[in-house]
């Protein structure tokens, strides 16, 4: 049984939530706080199997206490539970930055957090968390270290002429994943030679701010893909949450077409959707590339693609990841080509797919 803090300014908030949890066999609510100074001040003498921690409260706030740990080396495996989640995406991406895992909407009504849409879905991030890898303190990601990437893009031009065909890349990631996105994608160069298409399960509102963050970190473009984009090489297109996003062959041109389908592997959006319909897209070679996350999603998709189409599989390296579930799935199949720890997935993105 995993062992829980909940920290939350709202007595009747508290309540709920330590009554979800404490129904289900796999948690117990251990401790409970009022506002981030009392739980920094538990988190300083006491472990948790994961942290329940709201955004808006008195004397400290969420984001400051995560600040906290951060500054004293505190680790504790974060889950964002906030009505700010919604809207407050921005919040959300600082919180996951500074080492939150993952997130939940509380719904405004406290009564109304014991609908059974949302307490299986908070009790099933809660579990991600609490299984997860405890978060490692690094520094931010800089633009300073494309440098580090100049040398391999420098590599990858003189033996350009090896580097043949009409490639895309495909990227699946879960928990964990937009803080590793950041350690990805400002490494590729504009001139890459192949678009980045990516499926991060994230919920409506939320797929266009990390677009936007990680389009301010990086030289290649960043955008939230809208329907009927037509892929092009230098571009990254981020599934839009609450949608399945597909690839299409439309008179030779690969254009993004999106799918309301219901919930797949208890998600939307779906990699394996994407994977999918990239067998009948007009690449030679498709590069795929699966990173943290919890659960299966992209091994079915990789699997039904491989049967048509030349892959080149990446999986991330266990060590590296805040979740090993997606990553593990797909190398238990022995397709996988690769295993990458994170900081070295940009770099065999670029020896696959090369530069112009």
């Amino acid at each position: 049984m995993k062992n829980i803090l909940v920290v939350d300014d709202s007595a009747l908030m508290r309540r709920v939530l330590c009554d979800i949890i404490d129904k289900d066999e796999r948690f117990h609510v251990e401790d409970r706080a009022v506002n981030g100074l009392e739980a920094l001040k538990l988190l300083q003498s006491k472990k948790y199997d994961a942290v329940v921690l709201d955004v808006n409260m008195p004397k400290m706030d969420g984001i400051t206490l995560l600040k906290e740990l951060q500054k004293n080396h505190i680790q504790a495996k974060v889950m964002m539970a906030s009505t700010d989640t919604r809207e407050g995406a921005k919040t959300t991406l600082d919180a996951l930055e500074l080492g939150a895992l993952d997130f939940v909407h509380k719904p405004d009504n406290a009564l109304n957090c014991r609908n059974d849409d949302f307490r299986t879905h908070m009790l099933d991030t809660l579990e991600a968390v609490a299984s997860s890898r405890a978060p490692v303190f690094t520094k931010a990601f800089t633009m300073d270290e494309i440098a580090n990437s100049r040398k391999m893009v420098e590599l990858v031009q003189k033996h350009a002429n090896v580097i043949a065909g009409n490639k895309v890349v495909a990227i699946a990631s879960s928990t964990g994943g937009p803080k590793a996105l950041q350690s990805v994608i400002p490494r590729l160069p504009a001139s890459l030679k192949a678009p980045v298409v990516i499926v991060q399960h994230m919920p409506v509102g939320f797929t266009a701010s990390l677009a936007e963050r990680l389009d301010s970190l990086s030289e290649l473009s960043v955008k939230e893909a809208v329907e009927g984009d037509e892929l092009q090489a230098g571009t990254v297109y981020i599934a839009r949450g609450g949608m399945h996003l597909n690839i299409k062959n439309q008179n030779g041109r690969n254009v993004i077409h999106y799918s309301d389908e219901p919930n797949r592997e208890g998600v939307k959006p779906c990699a394996n959707y994407m994977y999918e319909s990239l067998a009948d897209s007009g690449f030679d070679e498709i590069l795929c590339v699966v990173m943290t996350g919890m659960g299966a999603d992209g091994t079915q998709g990789i699997k039904t693609l491989a049967e048509s189409k030349k892959v080149h599989i990446i999986a991330q390296e266990q060590s590296t990841c805040a979740v090993y579930g997606m990553p593990k799935c797909i190398v238990s199949t022995g397709l996988v080509d690769q295993v990458v720890v994170l900081d070295q997935i940009a770099q065999e993105i670029i020896l696959n797919v090369g530069v112009k």
